[in-house]
């Protein structure tokens, strides 16, 4: 690829790569009028390619001629003809007064209208209020609101034209089968070609895509449909009937089943508790079961929440889920008049008290308890690393195991990590990569892969390392004084559950690289408390002797000794 600032047309080159990736790995999953689209634009003149890959990669449907001024295209009313010709962008759109707004200046619009003085110069948001009764849902081509009335203007006066894209969701279709999703956009490719984002590099196979069928893409765009209705907060009852089946596309079916359990919290929300019940007992998203618990107690159904969670307990889902049993079997007991169960033995966790003067300036306290134990400690080094310390180890020691080319991993050049990064199998798939980058602990070569993979995967996108966060003294730091049976704990249990242990971990990190120690430490400011991925982590800390504190942070008052 020529960098993009030497190629003018480096928009329409990555328009092709997606359009030659496609028409490689998905011809049996498109339709006629797609592989159309895909044969004539290669056959259209360069300028015309060029203007319809810049419609495409901007935002909307709607464009001025005059907004699509680019030297490389040249006239833009000649580059649009052969797409005009093709049915794909429409040169003479019928607009609404909304339309008019978003197209149009403010003058242009008083112009356009003949507004009354008084009304043009008024906001646009108030021109608009105060003009849609009078026009109503009438639609009209630009031309025609610039000549509707009697007053001598006419077209003339209209110095521009509009163009529609009418292809758009056929483009947008095409993205969604190069990309997987539809939160990446073009943007990805300059990113990449400007070397703000680097990719790691992993091999496709002709197999190597992220939908299986047909059915597959429109399900999902199905799925993103139901997704924005939700999000405009259409009638919930409408998009739940219209939400379908279990999917048996695993993928698919995460998604579909997340939305339920949005809509589900929304009824919550709304203290609605049957429909959101209902929706919890038949939704497969993790944390449904609990939230079906806590529903049956609002509606004070202590005996079928009691039922439930006895259930769950025999076989918890996850940590979370078992951290929240916790609480609830012995709340329910009570309610039920059941007698009181002995409490296990609470593991011993240690805490640090400090009161320190309220900095002047704005300030976030987990720096303010870094700064003050490093003046208090000449032989120690203190580092704000929050979850950005562990992860990172883990992701240069598994590197390998992490970027392992499997089928439906990746497909396209711009993964940041592994599609089934976070599904139930992921470890599964990869036991034997995953062993043999863990067994490294059990010598020194640990410490070489980390700093190998440190030095060569510098920048590379990953879904662990932090590289803005891992300085190389940091990391040499944490290699001389983290043992390697606690960075061991540490990494078995980030595998245990990606999604949920990736995050949670202490603030701080305190090293004392004379003694070759550290301790873990979490920060916690007046009135804030220990959230549940928190206490869960401190928790596993504390059972596998690795060294962790609380610290809780008081502010002096002012001329307090």
């Amino acid at each position: 690829m020529i960098p993009t600032l030497e190629n003018p047309y480096y928009y329409l080159a990555n328009f092709h790569t997606v359009l030659d990736w496609i028409a490689e790995r998905y011809d049996d999953l498109l339709v006629d009028q797609e592989r159309d689209f895909i044969r004539q634009f290669s056959a259209l003149p360069k300028a015309s390619q060029a203007l319809l890959a810049r419609m495409v990669m901007r935002k909307g449907e709607l464009f001025r001629a005059s907004k699509l001024n680019y030297a490389e295209i040249g006239d833009t009313r000649l580059a649009a003809a052969p797409l005009v010709a093709l049915g794909w962008v429409d040169d003479e759109p019928l607009l609404y007064l909304e339309h008019l707004f978003v197209l149009l200046k403010k003058d242009e619009i008083a112009r356009a209208l003949a507004l009354p003085p008084a009304l043009a110069a008024a906001k646009k948001a108030q021109q608009l209020e105060a003009l849609r009764d009078s026009y109503g849902e009438q639609t009209r081509s630009l031309q025609h609101w610039y000549s509707d009335g009697s007053d001598g203007r006419d077209c003339a006066d209209c110095i521009d034209c509009v163009y529609h894209l009418l292809i758009g969701p056929l483009c947008e279709r095409l993205r969604l089968m190069f990309f997987g999703n539809l939160y990446q956009d073009w943007t990805e490719f300059v990113l990449a070609d400007l070397g703000i984002y680097k990719y790691e590099k992993v091999e496709f196979s002709a197999a190597s895509r992220g939908f299986r069928t047909r059915a597959d893409v429109d399900t999902y765009l199905h799925l993103q449909q139901c997704r924005e209705r939700f999000q405009l907060e259409q009638p919930l009852p409408d998009i739940l009937a219209d939400m379908g089946e279990v999917l048996d596309n695993p993928w698919l079916e995460g998604r579909r089943s997340k939305l339920l359990f949005q809509i589900a919290q929304q009824y919550e929300k709304l203290q609605d508790w049957q429909p959101a019940l209902a929706i919890y007992r038949g939704c497969s998203h993790p944390g449904s079961r609990a939230r079906a618990i806590r529903v049956l107690e609002r509606l004070q159904e202590f005996g079928a929440a009691f039922e439930l969670a006895e259930i769950a307990a025999q076989a918890p889902e996850s940590e979370a889920e078992q951290q929240q049993l916790a609480r609830m079997l012995p709340r329910l007991r009570r309610k039920l008049g059941q007698p009181r169960l002995p409490a296990s033995a609470a593991l011993s966790l240690s805490s640090v008290e400090l009161r320190l003067p309220r900095p002047q300036q704005d300030f976030y306290v987990e720096a303010v308890v870094r700064d003050h134990l490093a003046q208090s400690d000449a032989d120690a080094s203190v580092h704000y690393v929050e979850n950005t310390l562990i992860n990172s180890l883990f992701g240069l020691l598994c590197w390998d195991a992490v970027f392992v080319s499997l089928p439906g991993a990746f497909f396209h050049p711009f993964h940041t990590g592994p599609v089934d990064l976070h599904s139930a199998d992921f470890y599964r798939r990869r036991e034997r990569e995953f062993q043999l980058c863990l067994a490294q602990l059990d010598s020194d070569q640990y410490r070489h892969t980390i700093r190998q993979c440190f030095a060569a995967k510098a920048g590379i996108q990953s879904p662990f390392v932090s590289w803005g966060s891992l300085s190389q003294d940091l990391l040499e730091q944490a290699l001389a004084c983290i043992p390697a049976r606690h960075l061991k704990s540490c990494f078995d249990r980030i595998l245990q559950d990606i999604k949920a242990n990736r995050s949670g971990l202490p603030d701080l990190v305190q090293f004392w690289p004379q003694e070759q120690r550290y301790q873990l430490i979490e920060v916690k400011g007046p009135g804030d408390r220990l959230q549940d991925n928190q206490l869960r982590w401190l928790d596993y800390c504390v059972a596998h002797d690795i060294p962790v504190a609380v610290c809780y942070v008081e502010w002096l008052e002012e001329g307090a000794a």
